[in-house]
């Protein structure tokens, strides 16, 4: 007869950094929010033919909207898609976007060589505070127009990636003691989960030395689910930036 194990049975993560099945009501709910914020996004005057950047892109194919900007957009020839994970299949899946394989925080692109810098629940998995503020950094100098990022919010009373409500609240040490005693080992690492609030983004880019930006919710229940990172740089620096810049063809990597 076996003895039934004291420890927690490990759950394993997709590659959208999710426990939640495909067809379930979380998945039908990050739809819905994710909806909202594609509408956002193209709120900030989003034109033909601007040149996006997507910064955080996924190999998941689980989840039909787990690359929604790829999904949603229909001007893929104007969208350049990064990540650390190999997203091969969009440009096959999505014919005219463009796929290269970078780091968020080291982006091999000159500066504010993009109109827009698209990225969405991707700042929660790159490390530390000091991580994600590089990461926010590259993202700005990238863009010419403005950047549009999204997060989770930690304050919503449920935590999105562990399907887990208030124990994220914790201070931080004894949340991440927590997923461990509870078999959610990947996610107690600070590099693959680190929440944020409102303020603590606020607080990033003016140590960065970020302006004209704002932060606001995205709510779901009348609660923030998510938050909204939308920087808007100055029309007289996006025409400096405009001066002597790469047409849109060139702005691609050669062999792509």
């Amino acid at each position: 007869m076996r003895r039934a194990s004291a420890t927690p049975p490990r759950r394993a993560a997709n590659a959208q950094y999710s426990l939640a099945a495909p067809e379930s009501l979380a998945v039908k709910i990050a739809a819905y929010q994710r909806r909202k914020m594609y509408a956002a996004f193209l709120a900030l005057g989003i034109g033909d033919d601007d040149e996006i950047l997507d910064v955080g892109v996924t190999s998941d194919r689980s989840f039909e909207h787990s690359n929604y900007l790829e999904l949603w957009h229909p001007h893929k020839a104007r969208l350049t898609a990064v990540g650390v994970d190999d997203a091969s299949h969009l440009p096959v899946a999505y014919p005219g976007v463009r796929f290269v394989r970078a780091d968020g925080r080291a982006l091999p692109f000159a500066d504010a060589v993009f109109d827009f810098v698209h990225s969405s629940a991707v700042l929660e998995h790159v490390g530390s505070r000091a991580q994600q503020a590089r990461f926010v950094a590259e993202l700005a100098r990238v863009a010419r127009k403005g950047v549009f990022l999204t997060t989770p919010n930690r304050w919503f009373p449920v935590e999105f990636h562990t399907l887990m409500p208030l124990v994220h609240w914790l201070p931080p040490r004894l949340f991440r003691r927590l997923l461990v005693a509870l078999g959610r080992d990947f996610f107690a690492a600070e590099s693959n989960l680190n929440l944020l609030s409102a303020g603590q983004i606020r607080a990033m880019a003016e140590a960065i030395g970020l302006s004209g930006y704002e932060v606001r919710g995205l709510r779901l229940l009348g609660w923030p689910a998510n938050l909204l990172f939308i920087l808007r740089k100055p029309a007289i620096e996006a025409d400096r930036a405009s001066v002597g810049a790469l047409p849109p063809a060139a702005r691609r990597p050669a062999g792509r």
